[in-house]
């Protein structure tokens, strides 16, 4: 039990110290491309090919870390963020609009790969460590996860703050070599304190093996796709923007949304005391997801109609809103991570979890491209309305979901 909590405890810092460095990167780019005069379907676009190589490095980093060991994909994701920084910082101002675009994007691929490789790895560490763990008498899976990714967001919401804050001090370049810095040191730890081989195991031979996952996960990944893209189509370039077009500097415009992603991350990690919990894992936490996506759903549909009339304190209503919907979306995305672990097997969870992120990479990816044409085509209202078809369309897809062990994988709450 000791070994698997250490373990789980440097998976878990390691995570952090990636995730502050991310967080800062979007406050970063969104808002020094804004600063330059960038439309906000430019902005969008700087973000399309991050997300878009999320998905297909979601599923290779799966299948590699179930082949080749959990702690050599975490460095290799780390080594490929520190290059798409280094990248990044050696932009230069002289380029003409089209060079710099082209050579953003391209840094930003990178670090979607390092991203997805990263979160990947993570996540499979914690069904490995928990797997352990309960072989010597633990089963405490979902508050492992919730911790795990509220804590994460909560550090994605200083990164936000921190990217704010760099910009408007030291720069674009320094901030992104500072950054690079620290997850230099952060890849030293991990290499020298991981097991080199923690979760290899027997990898998929065939690509209808690997996709042929269970039910759960498939109608769970279909969600997500929903979930997340309604979180993006209005969060990406559309809030940022639209608190910074009336009149808010960087810097508060970065720690609105660091205050906002840490009070998300924290409500993550109490999600298990908010959530009934089942002996059998399953039978109270399915429809947990269905009445929490059903709710969710409210909170764009009620914004819009907010928005659209042009209510008085209407940035503050704004302000307001994007609270309740933080609160109710924490609980959403921390019930379906733990389902996912819950539904995975512990043979090839990296492949499971692989499966699963990369359907959450394909909601970021719509939900980043959504946002940056429905705020240019009908602004905030537009971008609020296509929220709410994806939350729509995740509702429906929880209905699959089955609600007993019976129905799928054994699993242990």
């Amino acid at each position: 039990m000791q070994h698997a909590t250490r373990n789980y405890a440097i998976v878990t810092a390691a995570y952090w110290g990636f995730t502050l460095t991310d967080g800062a990167l979007r406050m970063l780019v969104l808002l020094h491309f804004y600063r330059l005069g960038y439309s906000p379907f430019t902005l969008a676009f700087l973000f399309l090919l991050y997300e878009a190589a999320g998905i297909l490095a979601n599923l290779i980093g799966g299948w590699l870390a179930t082949r080749y060991g959990i702690t050599r994909m975490l460095s290799v994701g780390l080594s490929t963020q520190i290059v798409g920084f280094t990248l990044l910082s050696m932009l230069d101002p002289r380029w003409t609009p089209a060079l710099s675009v082209a050579w953003v994007v391209l840094a930003q691929g990178l670090c979607g790969v390092a991203k997805d490789l990263t979160k990947t790895a993570s996540k499979s560490a914690i069904k490995v460590t928990q797997a352990q763990a309960r072989e010597q008498g633990s089963g405490q899976l979902f508050q492992w996860v919730a911790w795990f990714t509220g804590s994460k967001n909560a550090m994605k919401g200083v990164g936000f703050f921190l990217g704010g804050l760099l910009l408007q001090t030291v720069g674009f370049q320094q901030a992104l070599w500072t950054m690079a810095a620290l997850l230099a040191v952060v890849l030293v730890g991990v290499v020298t304190s991981l097991p080199p081989l923690m979760g290899k195991s027997k990898a998929s031979r065939t690509a209808r093996e690997l996709f042929a996952k269970n039910p759960g996960i498939n109608a769970l990944a279909a969600a997500r796709v929903g979930l997340f893209g309604a979180r993006d189509v209005w969060f990406v370039v559309g809030v940022p923007v639209f608190l910074y077009s009336v009149g808010w500097t960087f810097t508060m415009v970065g720690g609105f949304l660091a205050a906002w992603t840490i009070g998300y991350g924290l409500v993550q990690a109490v999600a298990p005391h908010i959530v009934r919990r089942s002996t059998d894992g399953l039978s109270l936490e399915v429809p947990a997801a269905r009445w929490w996506s059903a709710g969710l759903l409210l909170v764009p549909l009620a914004l819009a109609g907010a928005v659209a009339l042009e209510v008085p304190a209407l940035q503050w209503v704004v302000v307001i809103g994007l609270a309740v919907f933080g609160v109710a979306f924490a609980v959403n995305s921390s019930v379906h991570s733990y389902l996912v672990l819950a539904f995975a097997g512990s043979e090839k969870a990296a492949e499971d979890v692989g499966f699963y992120y990369a359907a959450n990479a394909l909601g970021r990816f719509i939900g980043t491209l959504l946002s940056g044409l429905l705020y240019q085509w009908g602004g905030l209202v537009y971008a609020l309305l296509g929220s709410a078809l994806m939350l729509t369309a995740c509702w429906l897809f929880t209905l699959a979901l089955p609600t007993s062990p019976s129905e799928g994988p054994r699993v242990h709450a």
